[in-house]
């Protein structure tokens, strides 16, 4: 939509590891280009860790970017190469640069959209992100799954300016099966397109579903939306019921 997707915006591949009895757990998902898709999963497979999808996250953008996400237990240094060398099938950077060159200034009234949203945001190279967990705990095979940011478990809304106080916004929200239409009611009736609804997780409980979007809008105007959206869920700031 002639927006030039910054890397913090909705192209960060990301693996949270987190120490379990034994050895660790990993959840996270890999930015893909279509032709990657097979030969990172080949390599994964190989490794032993687990395909828990894969799926789009945008609608036209271009290139096309699908998002595989991964999970497993073991032993965290294997499981770490075993990425490692399945990234290496993909043109994903394994390093960055040393320079420290100054963050991108945001162009957004933050304290404005802080307020709306309910929560405090972050910026993070050129985007201001907000993270806002569910308000009841989540575990898998019996584990907590938290902290809910770092382990994707957290509503993300990003918002990167494209000038004249207007920002793309982009992220998903974390919903129970009962908040998926409502959610979807008030981000459309707000100007917010959905453009995925599915799943990242195999054995979470309560069941969890992800509902990704996008809009190109006034950015106040547009974090009115996101909370209308918020407040049909049972987030830390949404007054949806428990």
């Amino acid at each position: 939509d002639g927006v030039a997707i910054k890397p913090a915006l909705a192209l960060g591949g990301w693996v949270a590891f987190k120490p379990t009895h034994g050895g660790a757990m990993i959840m996270g998902d890999l930015v893909l280009l279509e032709t990657e898709i097979n030969p990172v999963m080949a390599k994964l497979i190989e490794g032993g860790l687990q395909i828990t999808a894969v799926h789009n996250h945008l609608l036209r953008a271009n290139p096309a970017t699908f998002y595989m996400h991964v999970g497993g237990h073991g032993d965290p240094a294997k499981m770490a190469n075993v990425l490692r060398d399945a990234l290496s099938a993909s043109k994903t950077p394994q390093s960055t640069s040393s320079a420290t060159a100054p963050p991108p200034a945001i162009d957004l009234d933050t304290a404005q959209l802080d307020q709306t949203i309910g929560a405090k945001g972050q910026p993070n190279g050129g985007v201001y992100q907000f993270a806002v967990p569910r308000r009841d705990p989540v575990s898998e095979n019996q584990m907590p799954i938290a902290p809910a940011g770092p382990m994707g478990l957290a509503t993300a809304v990003n918002f990167q300016s494209t000038g004249g106080g207007k920002a793309a916004i982009t992220g998903d929200f974390v919903l129970a099966g009962n908040e998926v239409n409502p959610v979807i009611r008030a981000l459309r009736s707000n100007g917010i397109e959905v453009t995925a609804v599915h799943s990242h997780m195999l054995d979470e409980q309560p069941r969890l579903f992800f509902l990704h979007f996008w809009a190109n809008d006034d950015a106040a105007k547009l974090a009115r939306g996101i909370r209308a959206a918020l407040d049909q869920t049972a987030s830390t700031v949404g007054s949806g019921v428990k």
